[in-house]
């Protein structure tokens, strides 16, 4: 039997929390139920998990700070927030942060395991033994690692490797926003676009070293790596 994924769940309501909880162990997932921010935190500390579901409305530390103190020990673990809140800037709050993926209540126990899987699945991606040369950058897409030259390689997140992989194997040719967005988020409305240009801004930054490297905006149709 394969090895089962182990997932941290932090919900605050006793009910749905137990319900997500047995829902996906029938689906083979390991699943670590906090009812805080706090517990949440120190069970990610101790126990690893490989994927979190964070509530953004959590007693003690919400799910948003949650994330934050995370992401700044683990910029690769795949992270979905659910929330009741609808505001714009919550959503787009919750993508800055590092979320990868955000799903409103109430849903659906089949929307949220399609979700993680697909999150899983493109974590797998990493297994791939690409070590790309692209101007005066190496990248190691399996290890997440950047290097300029002969410099030390920076290690890049989940989402900025995945991005910046589409983005070199079709450098100087037009990367179609909508594809993309629907490949890594899983959809291409206005939040994750959003979420994709706060990227692209990340990825500029580190790539300015090299002043024959640019990433151009194709308005209307997408991203360009021009080398």
């Amino acid at each position: 039997m394969a090895k089962s994924t182990t997932i941290l769940l932090a919900e605050d309501e006793p009910a749905l929390g137990q319900i997500i909880k047995e829902s996906l162990e029938t689906r083979n997932f390991k699943i670590l139920l906090c009812e805080n921010g706090e517990k949440a935190y120190q069970t990610y500390k101790t126990l690893k998990p490989e994927l979190l579901v964070l509530d953004v409305m959590m007693p003690k530390k919400d799910g948003f700070t949650l994330a934050k103190e995370i992401r700044m020990e683990d910029e690769t673990i795949p992270i979905i927030f659910l929330t009741a809140k609808s505001q714009t800037q919550d959503v787009v709050e919750g993508f800055t942060i590092g979320g990868n993926d955000y799903l409103k209540k109430p849903f659906s126990m089949e929307e949220l395991i399609v979700r993680i899987n697909n999150l899983l699945n493109r974590t797998g991606l990493q297994k791939t033994s690409d070590i790309l040369k692209f101007g005066d950058f190496t990248f190691n897409f399996p290890k997440q690692l950047l290097q300029f030259k002969d410099q030390k390689a920076v290690l890049l997140t989940h989402r900025e490797s995945h991005l910046l992989y589409h983005l070199i194997k079709s450098k100087n040719s037009v990367l179609d926003r909508s594809q993309i967005l629907i490949k890594l988020w899983g959809t291409d409305d206005f939040f994750t676009a959003r979420s994709m240009d706060v990227y692209i801004t990340k990825l500029r930054k580190k790539l300015k070293q090299d002043e024959n490297l640019q990433i151009v905006n194709v308005r209307g149709f997408g991203y360009k790596l021009i080398c």
